[in-house]
Protein backbone atom coordinates (compact mmCIF):
# COMPACT_ATOMS: atom_id res chain seq x y z
CA UNK A 1 0.00 0.00 0.00
CA UNK A 2 2.69 2.49 0.79
CA UNK A 3 4.84 1.47 -2.45
CA UNK A 4 1.45 2.05 -4.39
CA UNK A 5 1.46 5.81 -2.56
CA UNK A 6 4.76 6.59 -3.12
CA UNK A 7 4.40 5.59 -7.19
CA UNK A 8 1.28 8.02 -7.06
CA UNK A 9 3.01 10.78 -5.61
CA UNK A 10 6.00 10.07 -8.08
CA UNK A 11 3.92 9.95 -10.41
CA UNK A 12 1.88 13.19 -10.05
CA UNK A 13 4.64 15.45 -8.93
CA UNK A 14 7.26 14.74 -12.46
CA UNK A 15 4.83 15.88 -14.89
CA UNK A 16 4.12 18.95 -12.27
CA UNK A 17 7.79 19.81 -12.20
CA UNK A 18 8.23 19.31 -15.63
CA UNK A 19 5.70 21.86 -16.10
CA UNK A 20 6.71 24.23 -13.62
CA UNK A 21 10.37 23.79 -15.20
CA UNK A 22 9.40 25.17 -18.52
CA UNK A 23 7.40 28.10 -17.61
CA UNK A 24 11.05 29.38 -15.27
CA UNK A 25 13.05 28.57 -18.48
CA UNK A 26 10.57 30.66 -20.76
CA UNK A 27 10.46 33.95 -17.53
CA UNK A 28 14.08 33.32 -17.02
CA UNK A 29 14.45 34.19 -21.33
CA UNK A 30 12.22 36.56 -21.35
CA UNK A 31 13.88 38.70 -18.11
CA UNK A 32 17.13 38.08 -20.15
CA UNK A 33 15.64 39.63 -23.43
CA UNK A 34 13.89 42.64 -21.53
CA UNK A 35 16.88 43.39 -19.75
CA UNK A 36 18.29 46.46 -20.09
CA UNK A 37 22.02 46.66 -21.02
CA UNK A 38 24.73 46.93 -18.93
CA UNK A 39 25.77 50.95 -18.21
CA UNK A 40 29.49 52.27 -18.56
CA UNK A 41 31.32 53.41 -15.55
CA UNK A 42 33.07 56.25 -15.27
CA UNK A 43 35.02 57.54 -12.80
CA UNK A 44 36.07 61.60 -12.66
CA UNK A 45 39.56 61.91 -12.04
CA UNK A 46 39.83 65.68 -12.25
CA UNK A 47 37.51 68.28 -12.36
CA UNK A 48 38.06 72.15 -12.50
CA UNK A 49 37.27 74.99 -14.11
CA UNK A 50 39.19 74.31 -17.49
CA UNK A 51 39.06 70.32 -17.62
CA UNK A 52 37.10 67.33 -16.74
CA UNK A 53 39.27 64.25 -16.84
CA UNK A 54 37.75 60.80 -16.98
CA UNK A 55 37.91 56.98 -17.04
CA UNK A 56 35.53 55.24 -18.79
CA UNK A 57 34.84 51.65 -18.93
CA UNK A 58 32.56 49.37 -21.09
CA UNK A 59 32.33 46.21 -20.50
CA UNK A 60 31.17 43.97 -23.59
CA UNK A 61 27.67 44.76 -24.47
CA UNK A 62 27.46 48.43 -21.77
CA UNK A 63 26.42 51.36 -23.36
CA UNK A 64 26.96 55.17 -22.20
CA UNK A 65 23.76 56.98 -21.55
CA UNK A 66 22.97 60.00 -24.66
CA UNK A 67 25.34 62.90 -23.31
CA UNK A 68 26.88 65.63 -24.91
CA UNK A 69 30.56 65.53 -25.19
CA UNK A 70 32.88 68.47 -24.98
CA UNK A 71 36.19 69.00 -27.45
CA UNK A 72 38.51 66.19 -26.18
CA UNK A 73 41.54 64.14 -26.33
CA UNK A 74 41.06 60.53 -25.94
CA UNK A 75 43.54 57.87 -25.12
CA UNK A 76 42.16 54.08 -25.53
CA UNK A 77 44.10 52.10 -22.74
CA UNK A 78 42.43 49.00 -23.14
CA UNK A 79 41.28 49.25 -27.26
CA UNK A 80 38.33 47.72 -28.69
CA UNK A 81 35.69 48.23 -31.40
CA UNK A 82 32.24 50.74 -30.24
CA UNK A 83 29.54 51.76 -31.58
CA UNK A 84 28.71 55.82 -31.88
CA UNK A 85 24.88 56.19 -31.83
CA UNK A 86 23.94 59.88 -32.93
CA UNK A 87 20.63 61.46 -31.75
CA UNK A 88 19.31 61.41 -35.26
CA UNK A 89 19.48 57.77 -35.43
CA UNK A 90 23.01 57.52 -37.49
CA UNK A 91 25.16 54.45 -35.93
CA UNK A 92 29.69 54.59 -36.71
CA UNK A 93 31.56 51.88 -35.93
CA UNK A 94 34.63 53.57 -34.06
CA UNK A 95 37.84 50.76 -33.91
CA UNK A 96 40.32 51.24 -30.91
CA UNK A 97 43.95 50.50 -30.68
CA UNK A 98 44.93 50.03 -27.17
CA UNK A 99 47.73 52.95 -26.89
CA UNK A 100 45.88 55.16 -29.78
CA UNK A 101 44.90 58.53 -29.32
CA UNK A 102 42.34 60.58 -31.08
CA UNK A 103 41.32 64.20 -30.87
CA UNK A 104 37.33 63.88 -30.88
CA UNK A 105 35.11 66.90 -31.55
CA UNK A 106 32.41 68.21 -29.51
CA UNK A 107 29.07 66.09 -30.30
CA UNK A 108 26.22 63.99 -28.86
CA UNK A 109 25.73 60.15 -28.99
CA UNK A 110 25.61 56.97 -27.06
CA UNK A 111 28.78 54.78 -26.85
CA UNK A 112 28.10 51.18 -27.19
CA UNK A 113 31.08 48.23 -26.63
CA UNK A 114 30.27 45.82 -29.49
CA UNK A 115 33.05 43.77 -29.24
CA UNK A 116 34.02 41.09 -27.02
CA UNK A 117 36.38 42.22 -24.34
CA UNK A 118 36.43 45.39 -22.09
CA UNK A 119 37.10 48.36 -23.55
CA UNK A 120 38.72 51.74 -21.26
CA UNK A 121 39.15 55.02 -22.58
CA UNK A 122 41.40 58.04 -20.80
CA UNK A 123 39.73 61.30 -21.70
CA UNK A 124 40.57 64.66 -21.24
CA UNK A 125 37.43 67.41 -21.93
CA UNK A 126 37.97 70.80 -22.36
CA UNK A 127 35.76 73.36 -20.87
Amino acid sequence: MMNKLVRLFIGLLVPVLVLAGGNVNQVLAQDKATAAPPKDELTVVVDNDRVRVTEIRYKPGAESDSRARAYRVVRALKGGTVQHIYPDGKKEIVQYKTGEVKIEPAETFITKNIGKTEVLFYSVNLK
